[in-house]
Parts: structure tokens; C-alpha cells; sequence
């Protein structure tokens, strides 16, 4: 049988160019997914990473690193980070001495060089706690002790300012949460680690401005945090909740996702949709995950 020669070197330029077409999506697309981030200085990112039952948030804007919380104590923190290809952190909050914010801080600690290591005055008796104070002196970090007024010198082009705890001396470790600001130009993000009810109260009469676009709830969507009076400040066009599928805690609470839906809030959640990567122009923000 005689093969027609040209219909064969058809067929093969054909196959090739389909090839280098496929390889070139799968290659554009896996630099878009993973380099985005750096590649626009002016693009403040904001990833709240899916670590189950627990809170970690990645901030990244001028090839700066801010890190609040790291999850429970396991890797999954430290390997998202280094899926982004983070090098350093110029940040770490850790808002409350809590195992599901702080238990997988030893990996960030003595796996990543920070410049910033902030935290309330706040302490517990866990091992994850002691192993972070620990860590932190032995790679020669100092705690920068935070409350509510102190401003973060993340990036000029950014406010970060702090606007909890307003007291030092809470029942409630939750309480002890440093809530976290950032206005980048037109656009307001707010984070609330655990803060309860009575934080909330205690920032309404501070006064400070907390109006914010998004707003990552306090403690998992919990009934306890996210008062009417609270929510109706910040007036938030988008809801971010952090919390674990099939928690034993029933988070996040039903009553909680009753006052946003009534107040149509968007809604994300970690356990439904995963990590969470939100971007802002300083203008407008997408959701880019």
C-alpha cells in the first residue's frame, strides 16, 4: 500500500502545530496562575488560604509579604506559601494565641526569613503556643507587642492600621484578636481573626473607621462575633469565611449567615469554595479564585 506523501507531511505539520498550540496554553496558563501576583507591583492580592478549621491570611502588594495567622499545626501554610514562591516575609501577625491560628507557625518561623513578627499581649499554656515563642527566639525574633491605633508600615502606598484590642485584659483569649485594616486607595479590606462581640463593641466606640469592601468574619462565622450593630458598620459588599468542612463547632453558625444573606452580602467560604484569592487596583476588586 502506498502512503500519499504529501497527505502524510500534512498530517504531521498538523499534529505538531496542535502540539505547540497545547503546550502553549498549558504553559501560559500555569505562569499566569502562579506568577500573577509579582507581575503588576500595584496589585494588592489577597489569598485566604483553605487550612480547614482554622485562619491564615496571605497579603502580597509591591513584592512584599504579610502573613496574619498560619492555621493549624501542619504544613499546609507553610506549602501554600511556597507554592506562591515566597521567599521572605516582611510581616507575620499572629492574632491570638490560638492553636488554629498559630499552630503552624513553627514552619513559617524557622523555614522563611521575616523581618516583622507582631502579636497582642496575649499567652497560653498550648504546646503549639510555647513552641512559637520557642522558635522565635531561636532564630532571634522579638515579638512586637500590637493594640488598636498602631499603624503597620507595610507599604507607603497602603494603610494598615490596627483597630483591635482596645483593652489588655480579656476573659477570652478571641477577644485578644489584633483586627487588621487595609485601605488601598478606594478599596477597604477588614480581618477580624477571632474577635468576639465584645471586641466588636469596644472598636464601635472606639470611633475608628472600619467601613471595609470585605470583610473576613470573626471567629469562623461564629454566632458569638459579627453583630448587627458591627455589620451594619463595616458594610461589607463581600463576606469571607474561614472554617473547616464538618467542624465540630457547626461553623459557620446559621444565624450568622442569616444577617448576610438578608443584608446581600456576597459570600465566600473556605470550606465551599476553597482558597480564596481576592485582587484590588485600588479601584475595583475581582475575585481571581
Amino acid at each position: 500500500m502506498k502512503i500519499n506523501k504529501k497527505l502524510l507531511t500534512l498530517s504531521l505539520t498538523v499534529i505538531i502545530i496542535l502540539l505547540i498550540f497545547v503546550l502553549y496554553v498549558f504553559f501560559n496558563i500555569k505562569f499566569r496562575s502562579s506568577k500573577s501576583v509579582s507581575c503588576n507591583k500595584d496589585l494588592l492580592t489577597i489569598h485566604y488560604i483553605d487550612v480547614g478549621q482554622g485562619d491564615s491570611i496571605l497579603v502580597q502588594f509591591n513584592e512584599k509579604n504579610l502573613l496574619i495567622d498560619a492555621g493549624c499545626p501542619n504544613r499546609k501554610v507553610y506549602n501554600y506559601l511556597k507554592k506562591c514562591n515566597i521567599k521572605k516575609i516582611n510581616y507575620v501577625i499572629a492574632t491570638h494565641p490560638h492553636d488554629d491560628h498559630i499552630g503552624g507557625m513553627t514552619y513559617i518561623i524557622n523555614r522563611f526569613p521575616i523581618n516583622n513578627f507582631l502579636a497582642p499581649k496575649a499567652i497560653n499554656n498550648t504546646p503549639s503556643f510555647k513552641k512559637m515563642i520557642t522558635d522565635l527566639r531561636k532564630n532571634n525574633l522579638k515579638i512586637n507587642l500590637t493594640k488598636a491605633g498602631s499603624y503597620i508600615p507595610f507599604d507607603s502606598k497602603l494603610s494598615c492600621f490596627i483597630v483591635a484590642p482596645n483593652n489588655c485584659n480579656y476573659k477570652n483569649l478571641n477577644n485578644y484578636s489584633l483586627v487588621l485594616r487595609i485601605t488601598y486607595n478606594k478599596t477597604s479590606f477588614l480581618f477580624c481573626g477571632d474577635a468576639e462581640n465584645l471586641s466588636e463593641e469596644e472598636i464601635l466606640n472606639s470611633g475608628y473607621n472600619i467601613t471595609s469592601d470585605v470583610l473576613k468574619l470573626g471567629h469562623h462565622g461564629s454566632k458569638t462575633s459579627t453583630s448587627d450593630s458591627f455589620l451594619n458598620e463595616v458594610n461589607p459588599k463581600v463576606a469571607i469565611i474561614s472554617c473547616g468542612k464538618g467542624n465540630d463547632y457547626g461553623h459557620p453558625h446559621k444565624e450568622t449567615l442569616k444577617k448576610l444573606k438578608n443584608k446581600n452580602i456576597t459570600t465566600y467560604r473556605t470550606n465551599i469554595n476553597g482558597t480564596i484569592i481576592l485582587e484590588s487596583n485600588g479601584t475595583k476588586i475581582i475575585k481571581r479564585q
